[in-house]
């Protein structure tokens, strides 16, 4: 890959063609966590994987409406899927954990094939021709087992009756409380060719998905990993659909964790990843990591897994993951599991609001997603 000089200090940024002087994607390394020397040591017998999640910005939802700020070249597809096929090699992670993929058969599948990566995928629901795909090193990991996760299957439990642990009362749908609208999220699909909006039914029914599976990891421990991989609804004002997603999220997770530790006789890591179109500190980011509901109350059987997010565990939030100029903030996070038998070693860096690769907003020739590549690698005990 070509080296530009390019004002972004200590970052490597590719040309877009060797006559070029157009800047290229940027490409940003990983970070070691700052721990004490004790800590800090690695034992013997542990070994590291890295894990990216990147909402690459499906081609679907490239109009120059949404992004009027992006250089007109930056939004063709041509010159924006090599850019992320760039940037994804340049990462060098085992796991892949992408949103808002399309082309997957006709463009992302073999060419990740060709950058040694095998690749399972699922197409949201309805007419939409994106979805989430977790691609994973030939060489890292095996797939042993795999589900996937349509949250228009919330539906049926509102037309069942069922109660679960899934919150999906009528009037806690329509009259939950409501975040604040947030200017220059894009409008990736429209309420009023649904139906009623007060109906659960048609509330429920977003054609949201996600992806989980079990890899047994290639090395002398053969440890197994779960790593699961969601794009939540996107509009703030239907927290309460992001809710209902977010507590079927992790029951199927936890009924998966059950499947695989049964069927491996094993007790899988758990790494969850992905879009939650949800800012730190609001209801759902706070039910993914304390496992309370502030819709309603919890008792403890309701309680989901622990889960804590890589970069507040390291670092802090990033002060954002989404950029443009109508919204800038943290959308999309790393969680995992945590336990004595896995921990964040080093994380992706992250620009913040001055640095030049992002000013004016996403896409640019440097980012050809609104969103950034997050990321973590872990280090294992044996």
């Amino acid at each position: 890959m070509l080296r530009c000089s390019y004002s972004v200090p200590g970052l490597r940024v590719a040309c877009c063609s060797k006559m070029s002087t157009t800047p290229g994607p940027l490409c940003r390394k990983f970070v070691p966590v700052e721990q004490s020397e004790v800590t800090s040591i690695s034992k013997p017998a542990s070994f590291k994987f890295r894990l990216v999640s990147y909402n690459i910005l499906a081609q679907a939802y490239v109009k120059s409406t949404y992004f009027p700020h992006s250089p007109a070249p930056c939004l063709k597809w041509k010159a924006r899927s090599q850019a992320v096929l760039t940037i994804l090699k340049s990462l060098e992670a085992d796991f892949l954990c992408l949103q808002e993929v399309d082309e997957y058969d006709t463009f992302y599948k073999k060419n990740m094939e060709n950058l040694g990566y095998d690749s399972i995928y699922i197409q949201r629901s309805g007419r939409k021709r994106d979805g989430c795909g977790i691609f994973y090193k030939q060489n890292s990991a095996e797939l042993v087992i795999e589900e996937k996760i349509d949250y228009n299957d919330l539906v049926d439990t509102v037309e069942d009756g069922k109660t679960s642990s899934v919150e999906t009362d009528s009037n806690v749908l329509v009259s939950g409380n409501k975040e604040e609208p947030k200017a220059g999220l894009k409008l990736k699909d429209s309420q009023s060719d649904r139906g009623d909006p007060n109906d659960p039914r048609v509330r429920l029914k977003r054609d949201c998905v996600g992806i989980m599976a079990a890899f047994r990891l290639k090395n002398p421990s053969s440890r197994h990993v779960i790593i699961a991989n969601t794009h939540l609804y996107w509009d703030p004002e239907w927290a309460d659909v992001k809710i209902a997603q977010a507590k079927y999220l992790l029951s199927r997770l936890a009924g998966f964790k059950d499947l695989v530790s049964d069927k491996f006789d094993c007790s899988p890591l758990i790494i969850l990843a992905g879009d939650f179109n949800s800012v730190p500190g609001d209801q759902v980011h706070q039910y993914l990591v304390s496992g309370t509901n502030q819709m309603g109350p919890e008792t403890a059987d309701d309680l989901p897994m622990p889960l804590s997010s890589v970069y507040a565990s390291t670092r802090g939030e990033p002060e954002f993951t989404n950029c443009t100029p109508g919204f800038t903030g943290t959308l999309d996070y790393v969680f995992f599991s945590p336990s004595g038998d896995i921990k964040p070693v080093s994380y992706l860096e992250l620009p913040g609001a001055e640095s030049s690769d992002v000013i004016g907003g996403l896409p640019n020739y440097f980012h050809p997603s609104d969103h950034l590549p997050i990321g973590a690698e872990f280090e294992v005990e044996a």
